[in-house]
């Protein structure tokens, strides 16, 4: 009996084999569904040389990024191994993949995936991923991307840590001549990984949550005792969390918000990216 091919069916062969995604849909057409069948005939076609055994996922990877004037783009590249993360044609792969990225903006992974590839119009770059993964005969698989659109007055700051294992980005408006801050900013975010920009940008859900826990530790104390307490709890996760509120990693007597106000009265700390493979 045949089975009905599905967007997950393809993405599952996808991600099981490394193959782009117009093969895995005319392979599971052909099986008629059967996930393990098609698995079978694109290995023996040699088309699918490197389907993932069981419990081996692509968990290594590495963080690429890309700018132009207009935008800065960001992806993850995920392996098998990181063996192969260090491979100079990987990460050739890589960079190429997040300048097509900054140069196209589009619109979700998946129509990225579709796109053509601007070296060669007769490939998507879902087809190059595929050659790729031919190539070294492991599966690599694009997980997520994002495009940063530059704006005026506002100066960005980028950092890679660790061969690409993390990247950070970081903006400040009110100039376009703060990207030396920016990036020193962006290397804080690296060590100190806050969660948010400002007191004012956490959940309200967040803080009741953290006010709830507070509240739990002062049962029984006299209410302006506990309301003392309370609000010191919640300055310190506001210090733990919170970009503006942190100590400099390289000066603790500064905080990040008064470092950028030692620049100028103007700037201010907008946004911050941080990515790590497999998070």
């Amino acid at each position: 009996m045949s089975t009905p091919v599905t967007a997950a069916m393809i993405k599952e062969l996808r991600e099981r084999t490394g193959i782009g995604m117009g093969a895995c849909k005319k392979a599971l057409e052909e099986a008629n569904g059967d996930m393990e069948l098609a698995i079978t005939n694109l290995r023996k076609s040699g088309a699918a040389s490197a389907v993932k055994k069981e419990g081996r996922t692509t968990n290594e990877g590495m963080i690429g990024e890309a700018q132009n004037d207009k935008a800065i783009a960001l992806v993850e590249v995920n392996a098998e191994t990181d063996f192969v993360v260090k491979n100079e044609r990987f990460q050739q792969f890589v960079q190429a993949i997040a300048k097509e990225i900054a140069d196209t903006n589009p619109v979700s992974l998946e129509a990225f995936l579709q796109q053509k590839y601007s070296q060669d119009s007769n490939m998507t770059i879902d087809d190059l991923r595929s050659s790729l993964v031919q190539a070294i005969g492991e599966n690599i698989q694009i997980k997520r991307l994002k495009v940063l659109p530059k704006k005026a007055n506002t100066s960005v700051g980028v950092y890679s840590h660790l061969g690409g294992k993390m990247v950070t980005v970081v903006e400040i408006t009110g100039s376009n001549e703060q990207e030396a801050l920016a990036k020193d900013i962006a290397m804080h975010v690296a060590a100190a990984a806050p969660e948010y920009v400002s007191p004012e940008q956490v959940p309200s859900e967040v803080l009741e949550k953290e006010k709830e826990i507070a509240r739990s530790q002062v049962v029984g104390k006299p209410d302006f005792v506990a309301d003392k307490i309370i609000a010191g709890k919640l300055n310190y996760f506001y210090d733990t969390a919170c970009l503006v509120c942190q100590k400099y990693i390289k000066d603790d007597s500064v905080k990040i918000e008064d470092l950028v106000k030692q620049k100028g009265k103007d700037l201010q700390l907008t946004s911050f990216e941080r990515w790590t493979v497999s998070q």
